[in-house]
């Protein structure tokens, strides 16, 4: 049977934390962006408003202060291991994140053969880009991209393995049957087929694999 893995990443790829912080870490912005993120929980921003928000804070960033970003972000062990058995088994392998695409996109280089994400200008923004917020995913988008894969690679919705941490995976998880909370909350333990707790991505993937830990 060939599959279909469908990874988050912010809270399951990189535990504790997301692009967002990381490059507000760089920024010296991080008080405002845990505003944000907390505004975000509570349903007073919904993702194109965070994102517009986000966006405004984001006019300085630099492809230096990105690429630190994301290189000193807290991604979990095991990752490029994970998506090599996957390749090596004929499998398909996809991130689908609401984080920007700028970002998101860079895990491509680490074995992945889909990145899909929230659209963004290319950094550095120039003066006259434009954030549109169409381009921007939300919790139910990850249905749409996961029935195009599915299209692309030539599997169905129950060839699916999806891999989530939050209320942004929810509907996923309902449209798949298969799925694995990742160090999750309260949204996903409950529903999810598997749940685990930790920092290597290859103990997670093992539990969708009904191996244990899968020894790359």
């Amino acid at each position: 049977m060939t599959r279909l893995h469908i990874f988050d990443m912010d809270g399951t790829l990189m535990r504790g934390s997301s692009a967002s912080m990381e490059i507000a870490r760089e920024l010296g912005v991080v008080e405002e962006f845990r505003q944000l993120e907390a505004a975000l929980g509570r349903g007073v921003l919904d993702p194109p408003g965070y994102a517009e928000r986000a966006y405004e804070w984001w006019t300085a960033l630099t492809e230096a202060q990105l690429r630190t970003a994301f290189e000193g972000s807290p991604w979990l062990r095991g990752i490029r291991e994970v998506w090599a058995d996957i390749r090596a088994r004929g499998e398909y392998c996809a991130v689908v994140s609401l984080s920007p695409d700028f970002f998101v996109r860079r895990l491509r280089g680490w074995g992945a053969h889909e990145a899909r994400a929230s659209r963004f200008p290319e950094v550095p923004f120039a003066a006259e880009a434009v954030l549109d917020l169409a381009g921007i995913m939300l919790p139910e988008t990850k249905v749409t991209v996961a029935d195009e894969l599915c299209a692309r690679y030539g599997v169905g919705r129950e060839d699916c393995v999806a891999y989530g941490d939050s209320l942004s995976d929810t509907a996923l998880f309902e449209a798949v049957p298969v799925s694995v909370a990742v160090n999750g909350d309260h949204h996903v333990t409950g529903m999810a087929t598997f749940a685990y707790t930790g920092d290597d991505l290859r103990e997670a993937y093992g539990l969708a694999r009904g191996e244990g830990h899968v020894s790359l």
